[in-house]
């Protein structure tokens, strides 16, 4: 085990455990929009920043990315904290102006709603947080998106912004969406994700709609369950 502070309280943590769990787990509160704990991190929201002392020294570091060490002292709402926090949330909510949740996060920290930045208006809620995208590869395992362009003008979504072949609208993507941006559109026999329509299965049991003919489908193919026991739903089997 391995023994350091964080905000004046001693903690103990197994080694090679991140700091953002370490806090989590002793109800200490660090805001995060990237860290899901399905995926695999990469500390793109860059919200869960925190000042860590070791000896002499302090830096401030992505608390989802940085493992616990022997003494440091951890520091999760100090002065320096805060205002690289701010900082942070002032660019998303120029990138992201529309999203909820980042203007709710703003507003706990006291960010006013005037705007720092020039506001972009063809973002919609996408912080390029890459949540999305590890989902579909490192979960789902098909890929199905992907980023495009670079600089201003990166993008998430299928390739060259066509329906892609390879989605089977297991709706993972938008699970893990900590914004909102992925749009899915339900019907009770249809569901409709990255401009494709997937077709529900029905429960031969209860007769309820409960997941897309193609997502089960896939699931059989990988894991050589017939097709016929997947057609049931949980609440059935």
């Amino acid at each position: 085990m391995v023994n350091f502070i964080i905000d004046g309280k001693k903690i103990s943590a197994a080694e090679g455990t991140m700091i953002l769990e370490a806090a989590r787990a002793n109800s200490i509160s660090i805001p995060t929009l990237c860290a899901h704990e399905t995926v695999s991190r990469s500390g793109a929201c860059r919200l869960c920043v925190v000042e860590v002392k070791k000896g002499k020294r302090a830096k401030i570091v992505t608390s989802c990315l940085y493992p616990v060490e022997e003494g440091i002292i951890v520091e999760t709402k100090n002065e320096r904290v805060m205002n690289v926090r701010r900082l942070v949330l002032q660019l998303l909510m120029a990138r992201c102006p529309e999203s909820e949740v980042i203007c709710e996060l703003a507003k706990e920290i006291g960010i006013e709603t005037q705007p720092r930045f020039i506001p972009d208006k063809d973002k919609g809620k996408c912080i390029l947080c890459r949540s999305c995208v590890r989902v579909c590869e490192e979960i789902v395992g098909v890929s199905a998106i992907g980023f495009s362009c670079r600089g201003a003008d990166k993008t998430i979504g299928p390739p060259f912004n066509e329906d892609s072949a390879v989605c089977i609208g297991c709706g993972a993507c938008a699970y893990v969406c900590p914004t909102g941006h992925i749009q899915m559109e339900a019907t009770e026999d249809t569901r409709k994700i990255w401009g494709r329509t997937f077709k529900m299965k029905k429960c031969d049991v209860c007769g309820r709609y409960f997941a897309p003919e193609d997502q089960l489908k896939y699931i059989s193919k990988k894991t050589g369950v017939p097709l016929k026991e997947l057609a049931i739903c949980t609440n059935c089997r």
